[in-house]
């Protein structure tokens, strides 16, 4: 599908943590934004013609041999960069300045103040003379390329910004990106708006609009699989697909035993014969065939792609049950294309509709039509599509189901546990009114076992960890503040309620160190 708005902002990626969430923030802003390797392009550069290009930071250093480089003709093109830590660095690099070893390491808060330059740029208006940012590096810039001022320092670091407004190019050391930074925000605006001169036409109403129109336009008379999960991303990709082409959609619905309590029923009186879209509803119990492949596997990224395998193995056998079918629909959503591994990023894990497709699909085409969109924004659509509020604001929940919120082996003994004790923790969540302050909330099932007491017997059982956090975006997050009276209830509940337990955990792990998600 092509670009969602008339402008952008493109993100060049170097392997920085925060990459995608660059991207978000600069949607927060109303202007469609893309995220692609360093690697990409200049050809494409110029062809995309980007009102304003981002450089991520990275694990590298600019000056060693083999780092991640840019093509130079990046900083002539008269587009507006904005450099961001590695890409800070990497700026003054190419252009004649110096990059060293910092004597002292940055990492965390630090007090960041702006030079005389700085309070007349235009990258800092309505920003504070003194205020808190977010550093994370071990080289600093120690000469300023040719055409350059300081705009901003911090006790450590005296380069903490800097830039060529003439050419359009501004580099921070650290990231305005994240929250910790006090006026991330501002300077971000500042510099999609005043310097980039964006209008700010991203908005879900036309991306929808024009989303079906490409999508009745692509399919044609062509039939349509969609890969049906009743999470809200499938969700929104359905409806999307069947206000598009109507019956030529089938929904494909795979109960493969690793849903959450009574899911398999909710998802079809939404999406099934009684519910209220146009589109053919198939629903397909195949949990012993998924349990059968899981039987033995314990690590995280097989799990996610056998799952995914079977995935499409079931689908392509329902494809030939309704005739020749040309497209596979998925849900699949930009951070699950970002963290299966983009550029030099790592791999934080394979998500089942990106990286653990398996090398060959039987279908004509896979089409994603929600690829470019963060959760916040696949819910945005959700609303625009009209769907039910249950549906748009329904917990996340991955494609391998539960397969990945139980730790070592996957047994139908054990998806049973977790079912009862996740339902039971989310129930109490949901009547305390706690649970909508939440970003996420679910239990996990360990594989410890230790010894308990119950009544006067000896028990040998497994524990349960219950996760809660906070998040804006979901690529990172707080751990919520559980008032102790409700987990206290939880506990008691999961205990009494749920034979093999006999043990309750609360995660304390902030996104990152930590993954949201337990595998």
């Amino acid at each position: 599908m092509s670009r969602p708005a008339n402008e952008m902002i493109l993100v060049l990626d170097f392997g920085g943590q925060y990459n995608q969430l660059i991207a978000r923030r600069v949607r927060e802003n109303h202007v469609y934004c893309e995220v692609h390797p360093h690697t990409f392009p200049i050809e494409s550069i110029k062809a995309m013609a980007p009102k304003g290009i981002i450089l991520t930071g990275g694990p590298n250093s600019a000056y060693a041999e083999g780092s991640a480089l840019a093509p130079k003709e990046l900083f002539t093109l008269g587009i507006p960069v904005l450099g961001i830590c590695y890409g800070s660095q990497l700026m003054t690099h190419m252009l004649g300045g110096k990059v060293e070893p910092a004597e002292t390491s940055e990492y965390g808060k630090a007090d960041v103040t702006l030079s005389a330059e700085g309070k007349t740029s235009a990258l800092f208006s309505d920003v504070l003379e003194k205020s808190i940012c977010w550093m994370s590096h071990t080289d600093r810039i120690t000469e300023l390329p040719k055409g350059f001022v300081t705009t901003a320092t911090t006790p450590v670091c005296p380069i903490a910004a800097m830039e060529n407004a003439a050419e359009g190019l501004y580099a921070t050391q650290f990231h305005p990106e994240v929250m910790h930074t006090a006026y991330g925000h501002v300077m971000l605006k500042n510099f999609i708006y005043d310097i980039c001169k964006c209008a700010g036409d991203w908005q879900m109403g036309s991306f929808v609009a024009k989303s079906i129109r490409q999508l009745r336009e692509k399919i044609g008379t062509g039939k349509v699989l969609c890969a049906l999960s009743g999470g809200v991303d499938s969700a929104v990709a359905a409806v999307l697909l069947s206000k598009a082409v109507g019956r030529q959609l089938t929904c494909v619905f795979v109960d493969h035993g690793l849903l959450r309590h009574n899911e398999g029923d909710e998802v079809e009186a939404v999406f099934g014969a009684e519910g209220q879209y146009e589109l053919n509803f198939i629903r397909v119990n195949a949990k012993q065939r998924f349990y059968e492949r899981l039987a033995g596997v314990i690590e995280p990224e097989q799990k996610r792609k056998i799952i995914g395998e079977e995935f499409i193995r079931v689908f392509e056998e329902e494809s030939k049950k309704i005739g020749a079918v040309d497209y596979l629909v998925q849900g699949t959503i930009y951070p699950d294309v970002i963290e299966s591994g983009l550029g030099n990023s790592a791999v934080i894990k394979s998500h089942h509709n990106v990286g653990g497709l398996p090398d060959y699909v039987d279908f004509k085409e896979i089409i994603e039509p929600l690829r470019l969109l963060f959760k916040d924004e696949v819910r945005a659509a959700g609303r625009e599509l009209g769907l039910p509020e249950n549906i748009v604001s329904r917990q996340p929940f991955p494609g391998p189901g539960l397969g990945i919120r139980i730790i070592g082996e996957v047994t139908e003994a054990k998806v049973k546990i977790l079912q009862e004790a996740d339902f039971i923790y989310r129930d109490e969540l949901d009547k305390s009114g706690v649970s909508k302050d939440l970003g996420q909330y679910f239990a996990a099932l360990t594989n410890m076992r230790s010894v308990g007491v119950m009544g006067d017997g000896r028990t040998y059982d497994y524990a349960i960890a219950l996760r809660a956090v906070k998040t804006s975006d979901f690529m990172t997050a707080d751990t919520a503040e559980i008032p102790w009276e409700i987990l206290q209830r939880i506990t008691n509940r999961i205990v009494n309620e749920v034979q093999g337990i006999n043990r309750v955990l609360y995660d304390c792990t902030s996104k990152p160190p930590a993954t949201i998600e337990w595998e």
